[in-house]
């Protein structure tokens, strides 16, 4: 698999549009957590006018914390909330044209998927009852990977430009110091690692391995629009 830049967008943010040359694919929120019907329909039509791959990003419903606060949801409900996501850009693709591509759960959804194998593999059965042609982006090394290639989802290992690590292959908490990567030196420092070297650094200063077949920028990010431009002239232009 080639290496591509993604970017979760739909969220409501300014730079969407202007981001989008310079990425792959993109991860568009369905209203769950951010964004609403016409910021889906917007931004489905600002990838198929760049040539960006389309995906899901379906979370928690938490608008008011922004996906980023967990819930404890008994398997039945967790699967509906992502039945009822699908549904909703997959049918807004369609009435457009378009195709959706993968699902990348968003936040709090997404790092409990990574570490919790009951969430990862609920997750990973929806997608494939949805449709099986669907690839599952997830965390680099986590159940979130392992579970959906058990149930023979096609996945993309996911690693990130504007987080930090730690020891286990996690991503470092929001609510730590150093989680976030601000500084586009040490961003591309980071991405350079990670592609020519296949590791990283953690934030402990361990260097440990990590498979990337996708990297990610957070579209909400104050730097998402200059990130997403060094890394495209860094590693996909001669």
């Amino acid at each position: 698999m080639q290496l591509t830049i993604n970017c979760d967008l739909g969220e409501g943010m300014g730079d969407d549009a202007a981001i989008m040359p310079f990425i792959q694919s993109a991860n568009i929120a369905c209203g769950f957590h951010a964004g609403d019907m016409e910021t889906m329909r917007s931004t489905i039509a600002d990838c198929m006018q760049h040539g960006v791959a389309i995906g899901a990003h379906p979370s928690f419903y938490d608008r008011e914390n922004f996906g980023r606060k967990e819930f404890d949801l008994p398997v039945h409900e967790l699967y509906e909330l992502m039945i009822q996501q699908l549904l909703l850009i997959n049918d807004m693709a369609e009435s457009l044209g378009a195709l959706l591509q993968h699902v990348k759960p968003h936040g709090a959804l997404y790092n409990l998927a990574a570490r919790d194998i009951i969430t990862a593999r609920c997750i990973a059965r929806a997608v494939k009852d949805f449709d099986s042609r669907l690839t599952l982006v997830g965390l680099s090394g986590s159940h979130a990977i392992t579970e959906a290639a058990i149930m023979g989802l096609s996945t993309a290992s996911e690693v990130f430009a504007d987080r930090t690590y730690q020891d286990d292959g996690s991503l470092t908490p929001r609510t730590l110091p150093g989680a976030l990567i601000t500084d586009a030196e040490q961003m591309l420092k980071q991405v350079d690692q990670i592609v020519k070297e296949r590791t990283v650094t953690t934030l402990n200063g361990t260097i440990i391995p990590l498979h990337a077949d996708t990297i990610c920028i957070h579209g909400d990010g104050p730097h998402a629009l200059t990130f997403a431009k060094a890394i495209h002239q860094s590693f996909f232009t001669a």
